[in-house]
């Protein structure tokens, strides 16, 4: 049995989607504006949040993969590997960490928007593509309070 999937976001998922981009916002300013080792433990705290939130994202094929009769392999597979990929950018440094995780939430957005058409959840990409820039930007700014 197949389920049949949201064609648009609810107002509930909207709202807690750009509720989800704080973090990233307080993230993304916090480095700039605190000196010494604080502006470290600022960073850090940015690329946790963004890791978990890159789980997430791969998670979400998963639900997908698990909503099919008979899912593609692939779902399963995609859906660990950005959970991977920002486990190993939270063990190097934010400096470093920060510009990964940036990249993985691009990488992820490219699948998904191949992958939505094809689950039947197309109307969510723009939404998606939305909270990715904002994701992504507050990964960017983050690491660059880093580099200066």
């Amino acid at each position: 049995m197949n389920f049949p999937p949201s064609t648009t976001p609810t107002p509930t998922a909207v709202r807690l989607g750009y509720l989800a981009l704080v973090p990233f916002v307080a993230g993304a300013a916090l480095p700039w504006l605190v000196d010494g080792p604080n502006r470290a433990v600022v960073a850090e705290v940015l690329s946790a949040y963004a890791a978990v939130v890159i789980s997430f994202i791969g998670a979400i094929h998963w639900g997908l993969g698990i909503g099919r009769f008979d899912p593609a392999p692939r779902l399963f597979v995609w859906g660990i590997v950005p959970s991977l990929v920002a486990w190993v950018a939270v063990l190097a440094t934010p400096r470093y960490g920060l510009p990964i995780e940036a990249a993985m939430l691009v990488v992820c957005y490219a699948v998904d928007h191949r992958e939505y058409w094809r689950l039947g959840v197309g109307a969510w990409r723009p939404f998606r593509l939305r909270l990715t820039v904002g994701a992504t930007a507050g990964c960017v700014a983050g690491a660059a309070a880093l580099w200066r």
